[in-house]
């Protein structure tokens, strides 16, 4: 489905954050990415959505070369991105915003009323306040609204930053189960998460990057034998 070869890339000329970064991921797979705080992994994410043109290195989607694609041709292609920071519009309604994540489908209004009322039967708390503006949601439901904005588009391969973060306990379990539906639907799901253990809880394969380079990555059961070791290592960064 999707394969990064020797990926590097920065922010600013001759600055590099990511270093020869490789990964894949396969077909309706959830492939993580953790390490600590700077190691790049947000930066690997928007790297392959084409925010971001890497200086080197190449990436291969369904068997097409998208280096440096520009994310609403990405979009197009099947692949969506759900940052770390809410991009829903807060006056608009939960069903307002929703629409707005099928733009590609604009001119498809049947198949638009067609995945929202599939959204609704896979996001019940959003079917219940579609009317309700998103400035008036709590943070999980937000976080519920970018995940379900991002399927609106039949999405095969989905790249989300930090699903967890800030959120109460109680929406963090109903956020991974979301997630994990996804993949069982087929889709396929690279994950960026400083939640190293429902990290390896949800994935089958993980990449751990650490100053801009893969420093181990391995299936599921490896991390597992390997948490408290993996988990102080994240958190020195050593």
């Amino acid at each position: 489905m999707l394969t990064v070869s020797s990926i590097t890339a920065g922010y600013y000329e001759d600055i590099d954050i990511l270093n020869d970064v490789s990964l894949k991921v396969d077909k309706g797979k959830v492939v993580g990415i953790i390490g600590p705080n700077g190691a790049g992994k947000s930066t690997l994410l928007k790297t392959i959505f084409g925010y971001l043109k890497p200086r080197k290195g190449k990436i291969i989607f369904m068997d097409k070369d998208i280096t440096g694609f520009k994310p609403y041709e990405l979009k197009r292609m099947g692949i969506s991105y759900v940052p770390q920071d809410f991009s829903v519009f807060p006056q608009l309604t939960v069903e307002e915003n929703l629409k707005l994540g099928a733009w590609i489908f604009k001119d498809e209004k049947d198949k638009i009323y067609e995945k929202l009322d599939a959204i609704y039967q896979q996001f019940p708390n959003l079917a219940k306040k579609r009317n309700k503006k998103a400035v008036w949601l709590s943070g999980g439901e937000l976080r519920m609204l970018e995940i379900a904005k991002a399927a609106m588009t039949d999405p095969k391969l989905m790249l989300i930053d930090e699903p967890s973060a800030g959120l109460a306990p109680k929406f963090v379990e109903e956020v991974y189960e979301r997630i994990k539906q996804h993949s069982f639907e087929g889709i396929s799901i690279l994950l960026v998460d400083q939640n190293i253990v429902k990290a390896v809880e949800i994935s089958e394969y993980l990449y751990m990057i650490e100053i801009g380079r893969v420093k181990v990555e391995g299936p599921k059961e490896f991390f597992e034998k390997k948490l408290e070791e993996i988990i102080k290592s994240s958190l020195v960064g050593k």
